[in-house]
């Protein structure tokens, strides 16, 4: 028989079955890459003209972002290692602005890593504090001065709750971690912390061990006094840095040279104010679709029930987590580390506007603000957090060089870790973190199982990384000529050679 009747005849790989209720992300179909498709350079060439280029960082993550999950910058191929059915998966940019996939992934890989790996099954308790808007930019700017501030704020709290529990700092410890977020519901930058302590100390007891001593939640007059101590030595660490000067009454930033290339946004992201065309500078538009009256005021956006202020900061302990509650803890988690922007919250007006519905109503019945593109790009860039700047930090008995973090957090990881020698030559030294993959988060998330084949159960393995921009090519055009109807969904529409680009995974 010829070989070309033998090819001819040969079966054809089953078409690959997707688990139900898993669908692969398009990003090009969603309303934000395509704004961001077709305002980001004029965005860019109007910042340009004005003699404000975007840094390279901000350039970087809008580039990648209309990359991320583009079958034609390249991808995976998948295959069933029983059945042969294959799939392909595009790569992602992995960037921490403005992305939503991106940010869902590390928002699942964040909560994870927290609930199984680092925070152990004690009370512990949510702090939130906001600060005043002039600090806001500070912060959102200065990694340098982001340290100190929290810095200070941790030690204020952190010694609240060892005089609490009758020790010092000498005789116990206590432990912390912050997750930075720097937006709020209406996609303006606001800076502000969210700080899982546990609430209570530990004890140690010799021998890298320590014995924990639970506290009672703090009062309201508990907060008053430490919201106003937080404002006090913020006001005098930063003073002594030379970063703000301080009469009698106010407080202002001081400021060297003419300043950087996105301060402008900046300052207009933070006032709730149009930042580019010919209105920039006056207050953002918003709709209020409901009477403030008729808001319930648990539901309010901003509502500071339970929370003391003072000098423009708000400081909340208002939610705790019980020693079982893990389900729980990992929901909070998750929240405090979600992305930006919510796709499924932004529509299109009949002019052309952007509609972005809050996620809860403010106090004046606002339930919705109104961009134009252009300012909507000017929003995105501002929410980009600039190199280097963490926006995760343990503290206390969770820091990395703690005596006391291998004993208290359940990976067992750190620097009071015993030698494999010491735990026995049978035992396995604790592994090393590994960041969970693609398949293992929409696992912990969603219950869904991408691993295996949904037709045959067999096990997928990724046989090849196509990123050669003729070979994607090549690929795609075929199976868009030979895939049948029921794949073309999962094909780019108009498959095309990308332009040459560095891999993005």
């Amino acid at each position: 028989m010829p070989a070309a009747a033998a090819h001819a005849r040969r079966p054809r790989a089953p078409p690959f079955v997707e688990p139900q209720g898993y669908a692969r992300h398009r990003p090009e179909s969603t309303l934000l890459y395509q704004l961001v498709e077709q305002h980001y350079p004029a965005f860019r060439e109007m910042r340009a003209m004005a003699g404000r280029s975007l840094p390279d960082y901000i350039e970087e993550e809008f580039d990648a972002y209309l990359k991320c999950g583009r079958l034609e910058e390249g991808f995976l191929r998948v295959r069933c290692e029983h059945c042969h059915a294959e799939k392909l998966v595009a790569f992602s940019c992995k960037k921490r602005g403005f992305c939503p996939s991106c940010g869902a992934r590390r928002m699942a890989e964040t909560a994870a890593l927290l609930t199984d790996e680092v925070l152990p099954e004690r009370p512990l308790r949510q702090w939130v504090l906001s600060l005043p808007i002039a600090l806001r930019f500070l912060l959102a700017t200065d990694p340098d001065a982001l340290t100190l501030v929290l810095g200070a704020v941790y030690r204020t709290i952190s010694g609240y709750l060892l005089e609490m529990a009758g020790v010092t700092g000498a005789t116990g410890d206590t432990g912390a971690v912050t997750l930075i977020q720097r937006f709020s519901s209406a996609l303006n930058l606001n800076v502000h912390f969210h700080m899982i302590f546990l609430d209570g100390v530990y004890l140690p007891v010799g021998d890298g061990q320590a014995v924990f001593r639970h506290v009672p939640a703090p009062t309201s007059v508990h907060l008053q006094e430490l919201v106003q101590q937080i404002a006090e030595r913020i006001g005098r660490l930063l003073e002594k840095r030379g970063l703000i000067e301080r009469d009698m009454e106010n407080a202002w930033l001081t400021t060297d040279g003419s300043g950087g290339a996105l301060d402008d946004l900046i300052g207009h992201s933070i006032t709730y104010r149009i930042a580019v065309g010919p209105r920039a500078g006056q207050k953002l538009f918003t709709l209020q679709t409901l009477p403030a009256n008729a808001i319930p005021e648990a539901e309010q956006q901003g509502d500071h029930r339970g929370a003391a202020q003072a000098g423009g900061f708000s400081l909340h302990a208002g939610i705790d987590i019980e020693p079982g509650q893990r389900q729980k803890l990992e929901r909070l988690c998750r929240y405090v580390s979600r992305p930006p922007v919510a796709v499924d919250r932004m529509a299109l007006t009949a002019t052309g506007h952007v509609r972005y519905s809050l996620k809860t109503p403010y106090r004046d019945g606002t339930t919705h603000i109104v961009l134009e593109p252009l300012d909507l790009m000017a929003r995105l860039a501002a929410l980009v957090p600039p190199p280097r700047m963490h926006l995760t930090r343990y503290h206390g008995v969770f820091a990395p060089h703690s005596k006391l973090r291998a004993a208290v957090t359940p990976a067992g990881r750190g620097k009071g870790s015993k030698p494999q020698a010491e735990e026995g030559a049978d035992k396995p030294a604790t592994p090393r973190h590994v960041a969970m993959s693609w398949a293992k988060r929409l696992k912990r998330v969603f219950g869904i199982d991408i691993e295996a084949c949904a037709r045959c159960g067999g096990k997928l393995k990724v046989i090849a990384s196509i990123e050669e921009p003729e070979v994607i090519a090549k690929i795609l055009a075929h199976l868009e000529r030979t895939a049948p109807d029921h794949y073309q969904p999962e094909l780019p529409l108009g498959a095309r050679a990308p332009p040459a680009q560095s891999r993005l995974v």
